[in-house]
């Protein structure tokens, strides 16, 4: 896979932050080489954040993030901050954007110490030194992350500013793959997809088109069938494949159509071992045991979809809940980048399994849910616990399946 066809989820976020006419969208265009962003000395031009997916070596692809002003103002003005705060979430490296002709100011110490609280790494850029007087020292803070003058007008330090990038960013030296590690060569692995109106048109949605691409890389093979074919599928095989995967909405049919001595699992529980969210969104969905009339239950979606009439999200999760528990709570919905600062009013949260959000942006969102006090879970767990077969759909992952060894955490 070329790097031009990188799913975002899996690039290296960048995110440039900092106060309006600091020169952010200056910087993102020298770093692209590119005239992405409209530049203008008028304060606020960057209402919405801009991204630009390339490669710089040896990050590999790269996502940058390109955001409004942190210290805009007004009622319009505190929305686009609180855009560039999300963004942050789900930022593998900060870079704060300075005018090197004011320095360093009380709202950029502010937008420092909040990467320092979510542990972002950073560097600090001093733009815009070209606008200093001509001869003029240009003097750098003792910042608790590197610092560097630049000037993205005319190229000054720019290219030491590519190679810095890498040099600060923390890339897990190991990531959890989708499904490979569970194959060896010449093994068969069958993903049942079904096509229904949900499904986008021409095409796979994001999920199965890596799980597809981690069964090649691993030399085995994929043969993928609709939930129906899934019986004559495996007879014409031959031979019993390595595993089942899944679509959560078909969980039911696929497990009773699938010998007992073969793996199963789903696209959902994949991508959440994948984000390294597994165990605490297997801990998280036996607090649909507990749940009562009125307690409020958050259902999130990290991307953004026409709602069918049967949506997974808004419809069937709400219902399955309903049926399961035998009571009524409220549900809240929320999609793409939107997620709530406040989750303490919730009982439980439910998350789609995160394709197209970063790992980054995934553990925030559990350790938000953590740091509340919040059980949360997702999509393909919830629905694997509600139908009774969770237990044999993490069984390809002990340390996590011996979580369900306890009497009491699924019921028959």
């Amino acid at each position: 896979m070329g790097w031009n066809n990188t799913p975002n989820a899996e690039r290296v976020h960048i995110g440039i932050f900092g106060k309006r006419n600091a020169g952010k969208s200056s910087l993102l265009n020298a770093l692209t080489g590119q005239d992405l962003a409209v530049v203008s000395d008028v304060p606020g031009t960057t209402t919405d954040p801009v991204s630009k997916a390339m490669e710089i070596l040896p990050l590999g692809p790269v996502l940058f993030l390109d955001t409004p002003g942190l210290d805009d103002a007004g009622p319009l003005g505190e929305k686009r901050v609180q855009k560039s705060r999300q963004v942050l979430n789900r930022t593998d490296l900060a870079l704060l954007v300075v005018d090197a002709r004011t320095g360093m100011t009380q709202e950029d110490q502010e937008i420092l110490e909040r990467m320092q609280r979510k542990e972002s790494p950073c560097i600090a850029v001093w733009n815009k030194t070209d606008l200093l007087p001509k001869g003029e020292e240009i003097a750098l803070p003792a910042l608790p992350c590197p610092v560097i003058a630049v000037s993205a007008k005319t190229g000054y330090h720019i290219r030491e500013l590519r190679e810095l990038l890498p040099q600060v960013v923390r890339v897990p030296d190991e990531k959890f793959q989708i499904v490979a590690d569970l194959l060896n060569p010449s093994d068969f692995a069958v993903l049942v997809v079904p096509i229904d109106k949900a499904a986008p048109k021409g095409r796979l949605i994001l999920p199965q088109q890596q799980a597809i691409r981690d069964i090649l890389e691993a030399d085995a093979t994929a043969v993928v069938c609709k939930e129906y074919e899934l019986r004559s599928t495996l007879e014409q095989l031959g031979e019993k494949p390595k595993i089942v995967i899944t679509d959560s909405q078909v969980f039911a049919k696929v497990s009773a159509d699938t010998p007992k001595d073969v793996l199963l699992t789903s696209f959902s529980i994949l991508m959440a071992r994948h984000k390294g969210i597994l165990r605490p969104s297997v801990q998280g969905v036996t607090a649909l045991d507990t749940l009562r009339d009125g307690d409020r239950v958050l259902i999130a979606e990290g991307c953004t979809h026409h709602r069918q009439c049967d949506d997974i999200g808004t419809v069937k999760l709400p219902r399955w809940i309903r049926n399961y528990t035998g009571v009524t709570p409220e549900f809240d919905f929320v999609s793409g980048i939107e997620f709530p600062d406040d989750l303490s009013p919730y009982r439980l949260i439910v998350h789609c399994g995160g394709c197209t959000l970063n790992e980054r942006e995934m553990r925030y969102r559990y350790a938000c849910a953590a740091d509340a006090g919040v059980p949360i879970t997702n999509y393909g767990i919830l629905i694997a616990y509600l139908q009774g077969i969770l237990a044999r759909s993490v069984a390809a992952f002990p340390a996590v399946s011996m979580l369900l060894e306890k009497p009491g955490k699924e019921k028959p």
